[in-house]
């Protein structure tokens, strides 16, 4: 079998293997990079289900790396996943009747980006040794990302990275854990705007091809394949576990969701012959994907600040990997579309009518009061604490919670990263993590810069080595 191939979503890259997608990162032409075919793994269904989480990630990962030695990705999978405080990486726990759990957050910054980004920058080192390289890598963040990705990366000798994250709409906590790290190859942003001019920002940058030459930029955010990629895996390992303990012959993902990357992960291992029985995508106020998904309009809003910040995102970057799916890799139209989305803030899908966009996906938005009804209950009800973001994805999940098959949920963030929100649930100081509690006090390095391009240009180019 040849090996996968990665081609632009809008047609006007050369195929590239998957080392040279890693290192791209955005596509030349302002794309995302796809694997030119998917394979079928449901041969493979009932050897897999009985893999520990790293054997399971490399039964899968490989099928998509042709060009990396098996034994050296079964090295870097292995360091990945022993940096987890749990043995099973991603557990999966009952949280109510017909409804489960997927903890993601125990990684070194407790949420679900470690699970990608300890592969993610382990590889990024083996490739860069491998071809006596450097990169400068610039990412944007909403909160999450730019701590997991730092954590992946910090101290790499080939490697700097620069993260830009929105002045002032983090958690005091996510903007701690990045500013914190004062390595030499680690360099924080804080841009006074929002996550979406966070990513204007750093397209514009990818996009100018001279300038992402000369400094070798590099991409840790979801539209690096290798993300979405690392992502898939936990979808088959949850879904195996539940399907063992219920008898069930399929699962249904509640999905909370901003840049569209974590459920795209889910589609993505539903189309490789997971039996998914459908996907729910789970939003906040900021629900311009909700939207889309029930109506067929995609359509810009105002981005509105909230509890669950890391959803608090209107430019969906991953929207455009699952549009090329969906008008069946036609890249022209895609370009269109993207084109058209730009130019008016607006687009809308050729015949989609409503609650028809996407049979594989429903969709629904929960908001403050009901987030924090979700996390108060559940407290009251087993213990359980659930951070902001995963509330949402649970609350939207309840209400879709009518198939015969269990309903896993995706927490995706430890609670102790959002204590403000857990006291105003519970009235109780309950958010608590040692590794978070250990940072008040700490040093911190940031500069903050203006909304604009060219200054984040001058300070990559001052700060790259």
């Amino acid at each position: 079998m040849n090996d996968i191939r990665y081609v632009s979503t809008r047609g006007e890259q050369e195929p590239l293997s998957f080392k040279d997608a890693v290192m791209t990162g955005l596509a030349r032409d302002g794309g995302l990079l796809v694997p030119d075919r998917l394979p079928d793994v449901r041969p493979f269904l009932r050897e897999w289900a009985s893999l520990d989480y790293a054997d399971l990630a490399f039964a899968i990962m490989r099928l998509f790396a042709g060009d990396v030695a098996p034994h050296r990705l079964r090295a870097l999978v292995n360091g990945a996943y022993a940096a987890f405080s749990v043995p099973e990486v991603a557990p999966t726990r009952k949280l109510g009747e017909g409804l489960y759990l997927l903890e993601l957050f125990h990684g070194p910054t407790l949420a679900f980006k470690d699970i990608a980004l300890q592969f993610l920058g382990r590889l990024f080192a083996e490739i860069l040794e491998e071809r006596g390289g450097r990169m400068n890598i610039l990412a944007a963040t909403s909160g999450d990302t730019g701590s997991a990705a730092i954590a992946g990366v910090r101290g790499q000798e080939r490697v700097d990275i620069f993260v830009m994250h929105p002045h002032g709409r983090v958690s005091p906590l996510q903007e701690r854990q990045m500013t914190s790290v004062l390595d030499a190859n680690v360099h924080n942003i804080a841009l006074e705007g929002s996550f979406d001019d966070c990513q204007r920002v750093m397209k514009t940058l990818f996009n100018d091809l001279p300038f992402k030459e000369k400094y070798s930029l590099g991409a840790v955010n979801s539209v690096n394949w290798a993300r979405i990629l690392a992502q898939i895996v936990y979808y088959f390992h949850s879904a195996f576990r539940v399907m063992e303990e219920t008898g069930a012959d399929g699962v249904q993902f509640s999905v909370p969701t901003g840049n569209f990357g974590d459920i795209l992960a889910g589609w993505y291992a539903k189309r490789m012959g997971l039996p998914v029985r459908r996907l729910v995508l789970a939003t906040n106020e900021n629900d311009i994907l909700a939207r889309f998904f029930n109506t067929g309009r995609y359509e810009l809003g105002r981005v509105v600040p909230t509890i669950n910040p890391s959803m608090d995102i209107q430019v969906a970057s991953n929207f455009e990997r699952w549009l090329h799916a969906k008008l069946g890799g036609d890249c022209a139209a895609v370009r269109e579309a993207m084109r058209t989305f730009a130019e008016t803030g607006r687009y809308e899908l050729p015949g989609a009518s409503r609650g028809k966009v996407d049979a594989e996906i429903v969709a629904g938005a929960s908001d403050t009061k009901r987030t924090l009804a979700t996390i108060a209950k559940h407290y009251k009800k087993s213990g359980t604490l659930l951070d902001p973001h995963s509330a949402a994805g649970v609350w939207v999940g309840e209400q879709f919670n009518e198939l015969d098959v269990p309903t896993i949920c995706l927490a995706t963030a430890h609670p102790a990263k959002f204590p403000k929100a857990i006291l105003d649930a519970t009235g109780e100081d309950l958010a608590h993590h040692p590794v978070l509690d250990a940072l008040a006090g700490a040093e911190t390095r940031v500069a903050v810069l203006p909304n604009d391009a060219e200054a984040v240009r001058a300070h990559v180019a001052a700060h790259a080595r």
